[in-house]
């Protein structure tokens, strides 16, 4: 847990640079013009959809439509509150991670070997992979929205896991072997969800949330790359026997 308050804290200070702001605002202006469009050309049609489906269609047969209504659209604007979060996720994972990753090489982490795989490809389809599970398990979730306390916990334990299983990997894929990740994915497992689902409690902070995915992004950059500068006990070690 040390690993995970260390990289918050040199997130945090991360923010004294303006291209790092400028890297947060971009997916958070984008997820909020795409929820604006949402909202006033798909909010309707997803509240019809999901009152004629179950669980909906039971409390309209026992005589609860305004329940049913309440909920359908308290599920419509949360389905826009995911696809917003989800596409600033995969920005923030495909476009601004690696300008974050190669900044953070070129300051804080200069005696740390890239010694990964620099592969774009498997970067993205990591992301969109974690994606279409997220869109899947959240559908499926949906009539658990009925049971007390589950239409707040499971969107916080999914988009944890997102975080989790898109930015931990994005954040080592350049530095970090194969053998390494492995290792690094085993050790740190617990830690790492912890961070992405601290990460999915800011985002339902207003204003802030909008800011999360990149700042998501830059906190797991620094967790994976200080985990992997403490695992190897000195970057030019490390080197020198990988060359041997």
């Amino acid at each position: 847990m040390e690993i995970v308050v260390l990289a918050l804290s040199r997130s945090l200070l991360n923010l004294r640079h303006g291209r790092v702001w400028l890297y947060m605002l971009t997916p958070a202006l984008c997820a909020l013009a795409l929820s604006v469009v949402l909202a006033v050309w798909v909010l309707g049609n997803v509240v019809e959809q999901l009152l004629a489906f179950p669980p909906m269609t039971w409390l309209a047969a026992w005589g609860l439509l305004w329940l049913a209504s309440f909920l359908a659209w308290i599920g419509g604007w949360l389905a826009i509150f995911a696809v917003a979060y989800l596409s600033a996720s995969l920005l923030a994972a495909i476009v601004i991670m690696p300008l974050l990753l190669k900044h953070l090489s070129q300051t804080e982490y200069r005696d740390l070997a890239a010694m990964g795989r620099d592969s774009f490809v498997a970067a993205t389809l990591n992301s969109l992979g974690a994606a279409a599970f997220f869109i899947l398990a959240w559908t499926v979730a949906i009539p658990l929205w009925l049971i007390p306390g589950l239409s707040l916990l499971i969107p916080l334990l999914l988009m944890g896991w997102l975080n989790w299983r898109t930015f931990a990997y994005d954040a080592l894929s350049l530095h970090a072997t194969d053998a390494e990740w492995a290792a690094l994915r085993a050790q740190h497992r617990l830690p790492l969800f912890l961070l992405g689902l601290l990460m999915a409690l800011l985002a339902h902070v207003p204003v802030i949330g909008l800011l999360v995915p990149t700042l998501a992004a830059l906190s797991f950059a620094h967790y994976g790359l200080e985990a992997l500068r403490r695992s190897r006990g000195g970057a030019i070690v490390s080197i020198q026997g990988e060359q041997a």
